[in-house]
């Protein structure tokens, strides 16, 4: 068993001809104690190496073992692999949705832990009923067991909680599968085949699956079906292709086309679908052409005399697509277009509406380069996006957000949209100020119950934190603690509340319920509770190892800093030091230097298996978030 790290520096540890791995960057358990016969690690930019003891070389033994191994190696080499394996076995909450009952609440959680052997996830779901006491106390009654969830690839519950839909992607030729379910049983399946749509998108980015208001339709991202391939047999090509899968002919790829990219493979054409809930009929956006690559759709509210619309994010892609991942630099924007209109529940009409209207896209955010995320205020008189503008202008793959709004047109005609920034940019943050937003996701409904208070994660220098936002003041409430140097996920709202995940690089995540003492939108404070849950079992091993360690936020100041630098590239860069809380001043522990990717990125101060094992088996961390 390995672990693997992406990039990473490995001292004391001399260079040794014992091992040479080439090109790779290989942490083997069996080497990570620190006896003096041990063998350490050593970095170079070509080779990973390790040193043997030389009086391993020279014993011998009555089994076979691989070179540069004794027994006592072998034995801790097994001990370091179940070790790596309880630390792997902490589960992971991917998502939550709460639902109102006649009793409160009641919350589902989507978890997931790796199965190492089959090097895939298992995924179960785990339910819960919260109960809220008069004292202000919070308690979570969890189901006695998960449900295993296997072969589906999202689910997603309608905007009233009675419906839940399952997408299952196939992962051969079969069509994809959408399954409705009701409070007891399935009410509904509907196959896709491949000649209408390929996979349905559940990325996280492209992905994009919502219900309409009455919960009859419901629009999606999925790839464009793949044009035929060319067919051959004895004689030659074969005019008009063929369906038949027979041993006498055989398919060519047809046109290369990119994809898009890490990630990202054979990901060539996100469209646009709606499927009727109570028909099965799935028909493709019209209006919006192949130049757009498109992604996180919602439905526009119905107003009274104007057409059903639906808004996505569209990306140019006409030209090189040259990966998306991690890329915010990739101009986009905000459109409308009709949604088909059902005269009813098994005739369509024409895609939008009648043949001789115009359906084409319209572009709703022409004057900025950048706008995602857009979600409706709940009475639908607004809407918000983020926009990734500063990467635009600078080329820099991560930058500054910012916030805008616009008021959401009582008819047709989408011209008059005025743009009003919500929260600019920040270009030079003071000391221990808001520093900008830096938000990669957000949830399909933010928003309190005042209607403009939104609720956003948002990375906070070397942390993630969660912050209240008040769309009309542009107020900006940081709402977890803020003598915490731990990291926060957004889980989702329950109500006016808050379920959050909290956990640094030696601590493993802990469930947490926020409420707030006042009104959100003018600062008031937050209180924030433990609730117990099973999610998070961690053994006792592994428990009294991370017991021992202790981890703090470095501010290290630049030396020789030249006069011309912007102000904001002369403040301290951070870095995120993990060690042992019983050091010894004559014993000086092997430090391994992290180094996130980006490179305009952060690692934030947030659990990390990978991390606490390698900290736990006696190396001090370095986690370094530079510029």
């Amino acid at each position: 068993m390995k672990v693997l790290a992406s990039s990473l520096s490995i001292l004391p540890g001399p260079a040794s001809p014992h091992y040479n791995f080439l090109n790779s960057l290989v942490i083997i358990p069996s080497l990570l104690s620190h006896r003096p016969n041990k063998p350490l690690l050593s970095l170079s930019s070509q080779r990973v190496s390790a040193l043997a003891p030389m009086d391993s070389v020279q014993s011998s033994s009555k089994k076979e073992l691989p070179a540069g191994l004794d027994a006592v190696m072998e034995e801790e080499y097994a001990s370091q692999s179940v070790l790596l394996k309880e630390f792997t076995n902490i589960s992971t909450i991917d998502k939550a949705w709460t639902f109102k009952s006649s009793v409160g609440s009641q919350a589902m959680f989507s978890v997931s832990h790796p199965n190492l052997l089959a090097n895939k996830r298992r995924k179960n779901i785990l339910s819960s009923q919260i109960s809220k006491g008069t004292d202000g106390s919070v308690s979570f009654q969890w189901a006695p067991f998960p449900i295993e969830i296997t072969g589906a690839s999202t689910m997603v519950p309608s905007p009233s909680g009675s419906k839940l839909l399952v997408v299952r992607n196939s992962e051969d030729e079969s069509p994809t599968q959408f399954e409705i379910w009701g409070p007891s049983q399935l009410e509904k399946e509907v196959r896709v085949p491949q000649s209408v749509h390929g996979s349905v998108y559940c990325d996280g980015w492209f992905e994009g699956i919502s219900w309409n208001s009455d919960e009859s339709l419901i629009a999606y991202v999925a790839e464009e079906p793949a044009p035929s391939k060319p067919t051959f047999g004895d004689l030659g090509y074969k005019k008009g292709g063929s369906t038949d899968k027979d041993s006498s002919s055989w398919k060519g790829e047809g046109d290369w086309e990119e994809d898009w990219g890490e990630t990202y493979a054979g990901k060539r054409q996100p469209a646009l679908f709606v499927v009727n809930v109570n028909s099965g009929e799935v028909h493709a956006v019209g209006g919006i052409g192949r130049s757009l690559s498109v992604g996180q759709v919602v439905w526009a509210p119905l107003n009274e005399g104007m057409h059903q619309y639906l808004v996505f994010v569209g990306w140019p892609s006409d030209s090189r697509k040259l990966g998306i991942k991690y890329c915010y630099n990739r101009a986009c924007a905000l459109y409308a277009v009709r949604a088909p209109t059902y005269k009813s529940e098994a005739k369509l009409l024409q895609p939008g509406g009648d043949a001789t209207d115009d359906v084409t896209a319209f572009n709703l955010t022409r004057g900025i380069s950048s706008a995602f995320f857009p979600r409706f205020s709940p009475d639908g008189k607004f809407l918000v996006f983020l926009s990734a503008k500063t990467s635009i202008d600078t080329w820099a793959h991560c930058a500054t957000n910012s916030l805008h709004r616009f008021e959401w047109p009582t008819d047709d005609k989408f011209t008059s949209v005025k743009l009003v920034e919500v929260v600019p940019v920040v270009m030079c943050p003071k000391d221990g100020c808001f520093p900008g937003l830096y938000s990669l996701s957000m949830l399909s409904n933010p928003w309190l119950s005042d209607g403009y208070t939104l609720i956003l994660p948002s990375i906070w220098c070397s942390m993630q934190v969660i912050l209240s936002i008040n769309v009309l003041s542009g107020n900006v409430s940081r709402i977890t603690p803020h003598n915490s140097n731990y990291s926060w996920n957004l889980l989702t709202l329950d109500g006016n509340n808050v379920i959050a995940v909290s956990s640094s690089p030696v601590n493993v995540p802990e469930l947490k319920y926020g409420s707030c003492a006042g009104e959100a939108s003018s600062g008031a404070t937050w209180s924030w509770l433990d609730v117990s849950s099973p999610i998070f079992k961690c053994p006792d091993q592994v428990t009294s190892l991370l017991s021992a360690l202790q981890f703090s936020i470095m501010k290290i100041p630049l030396k020789c800093v030249p006069e011309n630098l912007p102000e904001g590239a002369k403040k301290p860069i951070e870095a995120i030091f993990v060690s042992s809380n019983s050091k010894s001043h004559d014993v000086c522990q092997p430090l391994i230097v992290m180094l996130h990717g980006g490179p305009h990125s952060v690692s934030p101060s947030s659990y990390s298996r990978s991390m606490a094992f390698l900290a736990s088996t006696g190396y001090s961390l370095l986690i370094v978030n530079y510029r």
